[in-house]
């Protein structure tokens, strides 16, 4: 088999591309981060590298859509659609790695009393005799019911196979972490118990090092998931394990491993061994969940979009291949269904939303947005395909909120002022800077209610048969290309943001209810966190509420998962409010799509009896 050998620059890295496989594929292979929002089907352009030299593959239809004639001539390609056949050298410039973006990990903080799962007893054993010659176990089990009136009957067997010289070693004193009737690890007396909190998005993965005595967080990390490389959003990481079966497994090990890193990170930032970690529990998404546990998939992405387990799940860590305690437990909170998993029943968690008064709409927005509307009366919950808009995907000059990308934008006249992550050199546009965007050119009066460029603005202009607004001029970007927000970048902001819309009015008209009658809207995750809630409202991304009935709520899905971590009782109400939510599907209501498209314009209205209601702008 043909092989030619490819060098990455800047990043310096060479390796063989084997026949047949696209500049992607190789890049993933060979640990090359290239961001790749839709798996690798050619249509989220954000794998866009620059041939320098060598031959490759005709461009194919998705590249003569995404690329002008100026770009092809000029040497770009998609990574994802060509495919050498020589040796080559390609240039991934920065918008086109997959670099870490800004994570947030901070949420609402939640003062619990400490009920672990897992508890810790200080033991005093008898030394053995000639007299006394009970097992070493007995002699555990024993102390632990005489000393503490524990009838502990199960050791793990990882536990079993170091305890003898242990307890000798410690000279009979130990520290015995028992949950429910089973010790999962003994150390010394006196040792830190500690459990770790994980909510694993499709994006970023957040860890919580906590103390189980005190309820106390010790530590806190955000990280990647390396999973991106795959697909940015869940269709698109679930079609690429349905079309490589053999790479499941692969996926699993790469986010095992990352969490073996965090927990490693978090404990040597405190000074304590990973063994010291002897519960954690991890909400995700169904589709995160059902990766990490090695659960099929496909039927998630197929009509009725049916999870493969929806109960609580506790597995062993070794099962997983996750390195904490010998005997220690992964928590997994049920899911609710196919499509909204225990990330979203962990906000919920962590909003208390048993104390709620009023009527109120719980948000997290993403790639999938999972909407609930919590009253007295009960939880309706529903959830909604919004496109990776949000997260720079499917926009020409789109990106991860990451360093460089535009996070804010006010256009006064002629003149655009926007505002970069780390005040960096501008690199391209992140979903909160094109919300900003949006809003600035409808109030502006550059586009109308439609989303419709006009093109008697300097800044508009036409490349090929697209009108695209010019945010960037290439004179002041240093030698990267110009950005720009084209027709289609607003069509796909106003499909994503009529999706939400939607979802919540049809929450509301399926219990009765009208927008006006909204007490609060409750925003998490990390796109919500850093979302100008007066652009979401000008371009009707959320009702005309005033804007003091918004709360934006950090990371509640992490602060939800320390909750379950730190209490039983509050691991069991997040079980209870799961179980007692009522899922809704959007698309089988006969009025979606006629308040799907009434949602899509821009501008402040009321949605009322299927139509807008406008309002003046302010």
């Amino acid at each position: 088999m043909k092989s030619y050998t490819i060098d990455f620059q800047p990043l310096g890295q060479r390796g063989e591309c084997r026949e047949k496989e696209s500049l992607l594929d190789c890049a993933h292979r060979l640990g090359v981060g290239i961001s790749s929002i839709c798996g690798g089907r050619g249509t989220c352009n954000t794998c866009r590298v620059k041939v320098i030299s060598g031959t490759l593959s005709e461009p194919t239809d998705s590249e003569l859509e995404a690329l002008s004639a100026q770009e092809l001539g000029d040497g770009w390609r998609l990574a994802c659609q060509a495919i050498p056949s020589s040796d080559c050298q390609i240039i991934v410039p920065p918008e086109s790695m997959s670099t870490s973006q800004r994570i947030c990990v901070e949420g609402l903080e939640a003062t619990v009393p400490p009920e672990p799962a897992v508890i810790a007893y200080h033991i005093r054993l008898t030394a053995p005799s000639l007299s006394d010659q009970q097992a070493d176990t007995n002699r555990l089990l024993e102390a632990l019911n005489e000393q503490y009136q524990l009838p502990c009957r199960h050791i793990d067997i990882n536990v079993l196979r170091s305890l003898s010289p242990q307890i000798r070693d410690w000279n009979w004193e130990c520290q015995a972490a028992v949950r429910d009737d089973e010790v999962i690890a003994v150390s010394p007396w006196p040792s830190q118990q500690l459990g770790l909190a994980v909510d694993l998005g499709t994006t970023t993965i957040a860890g919580y090092l906590v103390d189980l005595s005190s309820g106390q967080t010790l530590a806190v990390e955000g990280t990647m998931n390396p999973q991106i490389d795959y697909g940015e959003d869940i269709i698109s990481r679930i079609n690429y394990v349905v079309k490589r079966p053999n790479k499941r497994a692969v996926l699993q090990k790469l986010v095992v491993d990352k969490l073996n890193g965090l927990a490693a990170n978090l404990c040597s930032e405190v000074g304590v061994d990973v063994e010291a970690i002897v519960e954690m529990v991890v909400v995700g998404n169904t589709a995160m969940h059902h990766l990490l546990l090695g659960l099929p998939v496909k039927q998630l992405a197929l009509t009725p979009f049916v999870a493969a387990a929806g109960m609580a799940i506790d597995i062993k860590a070794r099962e997983l291949g996750i390195k904490i305690a010998p005997g220690a437990y992964v928590h997994l909170p049920p899911v609710v269904t196919g499509f909204v998993g225990s990330d979203h029943a962990a906000v919920l968690l962590a909003s208390n939303t048993h104390q709620v008064e009023g009527l109120t709409v719980f948000l997290d927005i993403g790639t999938n947005t999972e909407i609930s509307l919590v009253n007295g009366q009960g939880i309706t919950t529903t959830s909604c395909a919004s496109g990776p808009a949000f997260e720079g995907g499917h926009i020409k000059h789109g990106m991860r909120a990451a360093r460089g990308a535009i996070e804010r934008l006010r256009i006064t006249g002629d003149v655009i002022d926007f505002q970069t992550i780390d005040e960096a050199p501008p690199l391209g546009i992140c979903g909160s800077g094109v919300v900003d965007a949006v809003a600035q050119l409808y109030l502006s009066g550059i586009i109308d209610d439609g989303g419709r460029l006009i093109d008697k603005h300097p800044r508009v202009r036409m490349t090929g048969n697209q009108a695209e607004f010019l945010l960037v001029d290439q004179t002041k970007q240093d030698g990267h290309p110009e950005i720009v927000l084209t027709q289609k970048d607003i069509r796909e902001l106003q499909l994503a943001k009529a999706a939400i819309r939607t979802g919540i009015q049809l929450l509301l008209e399926t219990n009765g209810f009208t927008e006006e009658q909204l007490g609060q809207v409750v925003i998490a995750g990390s796109f919500g966190s850093y979302l100008d809630l007066s652009s979401a409202v000008t371009i009707g991304l959320l009702p005309p509420l005033p804007l003091n009935c918004f709360r934006q709520v950090g990371n509640a899905a992490g602060m939800g998962a320390k909750l379950a971590l730190i209490s039983l009782a509050k691991r069991e109400e997040g079980q209870a409010a799961t179980f007692r939510s009522r899922y809704i599907e959007l698309a089988t209501d006969p009025d979606f799509k006629k308040i799907f498209i009434e949602t899509g314009h821009l501008g402040r209205y009321w949605i009322k009896n299927n139509r807008r209601e406008m309002l003046e702008n302010g």
